[in-house]
């Protein structure tokens, strides 16, 4: 077995051991978790340092407010309910109509009133929320997610996820929501991760369950070859994500609008590694590649422009 291992070290690939110790303790001041393990804060703080975030419509922060959802959301049709401090896309409901006194979610199903107000109210005991703890609800925008994805991904809207090292941009990947992920751009939920051509912004190959796949299992669709537009922009957002929040080691997930492109949704401190499997390639040797210019003062842009130079 020892090949093996010998061999994923020779392709630059990041374990999860070396992930904690090297990059996420290594890289990441504990005291900054809060401004990306709450989502709240998050979007605030983006909205601080003008980088594009879906519109909050409200928080919900009590058994009061939740009384008065309706009124709260004044009477859109359409919009997401979040847990602020959740994680892997768990208690995450997308509302895409109401219709006969029913909210009618992205997956199809018809929720009362009285059965998302239930559902918040389980989201603030906490049941969602990182260590059980009361929570918070977000709602917000429904993301029109671009065209160029329409073929790609099954009811719910894909997402850009961009691993970023000290502000450099190092590995992307699209997640294309799927049937058995319920319409969710969560890997761990049975969505694709197809790799990003950091250079072009063109999609590669797809993972799903940790499996190489060519086609979405529901559209049918290739998945190679698929240019995201506005690639230069979202690779920008992305960086300045790091001067935003000081996060040396930091998973940043952009969707792209109909109307309004790319916007930052919500930021990882601990970004999983299927990334890898994705591209074909180890954060690694990428970390490799950027850290003769690691502690050098830069911006995003000369950031940007040193990791494509070296591609």
């Amino acid at each position: 077995m020892w090949w093996r291992w010998l061999r994923l070290k020779q392709m630059g690939v990041l374990g999860i051991n070396n992930r904690n110790l090297s990059f996420i303790q290594r890289y990441n001041t504990r005291t900054h978790y809060p401004l990306v393990d709450d989502k709240v804060k998050t979007k605030k703080l983006a909205q601080a340092h003008d980088v594009k975030v879906p519109t909050l419509y409200t928080v919900i922060h009590s058994e009061h407010d939740n009384k008065v959802f309706s009124k709260l959301i004044q009477n859109r049709a359409q919009f997401v309910i979040k847990p602020a401090q959740g994680a892997g896309g768990e208690g995450i409901l997308v509302v895409t109509h109401y219709i006969n006194n029913r909210y009618r979610l992205s997956n199809g199903k018809l929720l009362t009133e009285d059965e998302i107000k239930y559902h918040i109210s389980t989201t603030l005991s906490g049941a969602y929320s990182l260590g059980g703890y009361p929570d918070k609800v977000m709602v917000e925008y429904l993301v029109q997610f671009d065209d160029v994805f329409e073929k790609v991904a099954y009811q719910g809207v894909p997402d850009v996820r961009v691993i970023v090292i000290k502000g450099f941009p190092v590995m992307a990947m699209v997640r294309l929501p799927t049937q058995a992920s319920n319409g969710k751009a969560n890997l761990h939920q049975g969505a694709i991760g197809a790799g990003v051509d950091l250079k072009t912004g063109q999609t590669l190959h797809g993972v799903w369950h940790n499996e190489i796949v060519t086609h979405h299992p529901d559209t049918l669709h290739e998945i190679e070859g698929v240019t995201i537009p506005y690639w230069k922009e979202c690779l920008l957002i992305a960086s300045r994500c790091y001067d935003m929040t000081k996060l040396g080691y930091l998973g940043v997930d952009l969707v792209l609008d109909k109307a309004h492109g790319p916007m930052m949704l919500e930021l990882n401190a601990r970004p999983g590694l299927n990334i890898q499997i994705a591209n074909q390639v180890g954060l690694q040797r990428r970390f490799d590649m950027i850290k003769p210019v690691l502690d050098k003062e830069m911006d995003a842009k000369a950031r940007i422009e040193y990791v494509l130079s070296r591609l």
